[in-house]
């Protein structure tokens, strides 16, 4: 088990961490402040001491991390290192992340899937192709940034999660269990649910934002893609 330290402080940088196993190219520590691809959001990337981390993933259990570092880097057990993540890139996943939160509190529809990506995110949603208008959608969002609303990481129970469906509000990913809680992220009067993401601090930072495009991705899939300008 690591001490995943990303969860209470998004906005941590780096910190100095010890090699607890290492399997071909995929390095475990006893911290990180690394977050692995999960919930649509890609891994972080960085550095463990001198060797570069190309991706992060996750590992057997609920808090094991596995950091895939370059071909030829050489970490043994026992060697503690300073790590750090590649911060710019993180930032943006954090707001894009925080952005479709807004998304999906804007278009009121079941969403089918998601991704954030380095320079966009994009939501699936079952809904009627005439329904998402652009213009609309990109001036709602904007109105939620601008309109400086704080986000709050807490915490509930699994059995709690059980007795409010409603707070799963992605049909294909499932939030993570198996500590016998599970995180939630809410915008007071804006959004609520279950994310175990990274995101800002508040709407504020995450900046303008543009719909890129609406496409239909299938019957039950229309994709709206955000960028940030």
């Amino acid at each position: 088990m690591a001490d995943l330290l990303f969860r209470e402080d998004p906005y941590l940088k780096a910190c100095e961490a010890t090699v607890v196993a290492v399997n071909g190219n995929a390095v475990e520590l006893d911290r990180t402040v690394f977050y692995p691809l999960g919930g649509g959001q890609a891994g972080d990337t960085g550095r463990i001491g001198p060797w570069r981390v190309l991706d992060t993933r996750k590992g057997a259990s609920a808090d094991s991390v596995l950091h895939l570092v370059e071909p030829d880097a050489k970490l043994a057990p026992g060697e503690k290192l300073e790590i750090g993540i590649d911060w710019e890139r993180r930032h943006r996943l954090m707001r894009l992340h925080t952005a479709l939160h807004l998304l999906g509190a804007v278009v009121k529809a079941p969403v089918t899937g998601g991704r954030i990506g380095d320079d966009k995110a994009h939501l699936d949603f079952d809904i009627e192709m005439e329904k998402l208008v652009k213009d609309e959608i990109e001036a709602r969002l904007n109105h939620l940034v601008l309109g400086n609303h704080e986000t709050r990481p807490r915490w509930i129970t699994d059995a709690e999660l059980d007795a409010h469906p409603e707070l799963v509000r992605t049909m294909s990913v499932a939030p993570p269990r198996g500590e016998g809680r599970v995180r939630l992220l809410e915008i007071p009067g804006v959004d609520l649910q279950a994310c175990g993401g990274t995101h800002v601090k508040n709407t504020a930072e995450i900046g303008r934002l543009a719909v890129a495009r609406i496409r239909s991705e299938g019957k039950r899939n229309k994709r709206v893609t955000l960028t940030l300008s």
